[in-house]
């Protein structure tokens, strides 16, 4: 009897071991996905808010695109500011180069981490479209920026925070869009 006992200890040991690998092999972001949920969750929580499972996956896919175009940003103005002020390139070529690499990078994320990309397309359309957009996202800024800067006299900073908003929800619109898959 008492072999039995170990036996069938023996088994739940291995079940359990077993049970812990699968876990340890969780992909990464699947485990930070689920943290963001449950922060989502508790944050609906305390505010007494009752959503659906697709809004609650709006919310965390808006997040996500948030911490992504920030670090595209963080890249952007890190490159633009060494490529302006170490190698003394000239900004309007320095802004090519920063934007260009700041856009592949952002292009990435999104692709990895915000949206559930479609596989109608080929990745080079993807990417091309995807630039388009970026690009379309840069001329409307500089537009906002003309206009309430140049022509109405609106502090520069308070513009800038203004067009980043505007172009913001323009681009998480068009990567939604044309990067998504529909199903």
């Amino acid at each position: 009897m008492s072999k039995k006992k170990n036996t069938n200890k023996k088994v739940k040991k291995k079940n359990n071991i077993n049970y812990s690998k699968l876990n340890k092999n969780k992909n990464n972001s699947n485990v930070k996905q689920d943290k963001l949920t449950m922060a989502v969750d508790q944050a609906l929580k305390l505010t007494n808010q009752k959503i659906d499972s697709k809004q609650k996956e709006l919310i965390i896919q808006i997040f996500k695109f948030v911490v992504v175009g920030g670090i595209a940003t963080i890249i952007d103005w890190t490159i633009y500011t060494v490529c302006c002020r170490v190698l003394n390139i000239y900004p309007l070529i320095s802004n090519i180069i920063s934007f260009s690499i700041s856009v592949i990078y952002n292009y990435w994320a999104s692709c990895k981490y915000v949206f559930k990309v479609t596989k109608n397309k080929s990745k080079k359309r993807l990417f091309i479209e995807f630039f388009v957009f970026a690009i379309l996202g840069f001329l409307l800024s500089e537009l906002l920026l003309w206009i309430f800067f140049e022509k109405l006299g609106w502090d520069e900073l308070l513009v800038k925070i203004f067009s980043t908003a505007i172009v913001m929800v323009f681009n998480f619109i068009t990567r939604k869009i044309f990067l998504e898959d529909k199903n």
